[in-house]
């Protein structure tokens, strides 16, 4: 991760697992507030927030080396949520966006972002075979 003034800031594993477990907490709570608005029933709450968040938490390693490794991710993930938060003020204004143009935007950024970590894992590659071939 790049700090400001450039220069590189390392995020220690506990910190990273520390961050992902507070956005649980965060996310659960919305889901609960979610589930409540959805079912009627308790138990099938109890068992929607469970499941969710022993996902995350199998999730949370896998997806912190993913983005260890892609940190441009982390930018297209804020552009989708600043998209999608732009698109639900403006409808509750009263302007209608069609989704198409949405889900069109976040395909095409997605598409582009792909191209990019091919790219990078393209050139990773060949420096490190450049590495061993002089050694």
């Amino acid at each position: 991760m790049v700090g400001a003034g450039g220069q590189v800031v390392k995020m220690s594993f506990a910190a990273a697992i520390g961050q992902i477990l507070v956005l649980d907490l965060v996310f659960s709570i919305d889901s609960i507030i979610t589930a409540v608005g959805m079912t009627p029933h308790l138990p099938i709450m109890i068992v929607a927030v469970v499941a969710a968040v022993t996902v995350m938490l199998l999730a949370a390693t896998p997806l912190a080396n993913f983005i260890e490794k892609n940190p441009t991710i982390v930018m297209l993930a804020l552009g989708f949520l600043l998209m999608i938060g732009g698109t639900l003020i403006a409808e509750g204004f009263g302007v209608h966006v069609p989704k198409g143009y949405i889900y069109a935007a976040m395909a095409f950024s997605a598409l582009v972002e792909i191209l990019n970590m091919v790219s990078r894992n393209s050139k990773r590659k060949k420096k490190a075979e450049s590495k061993s071939t002089l050694h």
